[in-house]
């Protein structure tokens, strides 16, 4: 099943947007799920070095603490895989409508 999100576009004269569904191709959900996975690859190994800093600093010493550390904060950071689809499903929707 294809994603789709859906947007205002505003109507000249109107005080109501007219709502666009925007589908994504295949091609671009697939481009959305590698940026998504190299982005939360990026930001685990980030977290995992924020955790040992900051263990080493509140003197934490198990290395479980330092990875639930670690989860926690890549968890707060983290975004879900839908966010970089809804974000070209909106660059698409603002170039068709620019035009």
């Amino acid at each position: 099943m294809a994603f789709s999100k859906t947007f205002p576009k505003t109507i000249p004269g109107s005080n109501y947007p007219q709502w666009e569904e925007i589908f994504l191709t295949e091609a671009e959900e697939k481009e959305a799920k590698e940026l998504c996975r190299k982005e939360n690859f990026e930001l685990l190994s980030e977290c995992l070095n924020e955790a040992k800093s900051l263990a080493i600093k509140h003197a934490v010493n198990s290395d479980e603490n330092r990875v639930k550390l670690a989860i926690a904060l890549f968890e707060k950071k983290a975004s879900h895989q839908v966010y970089w689809k809804e974000k070209i499903a909106k660059e698409k929707f603002d170039t068709k409508n620019r035009n």
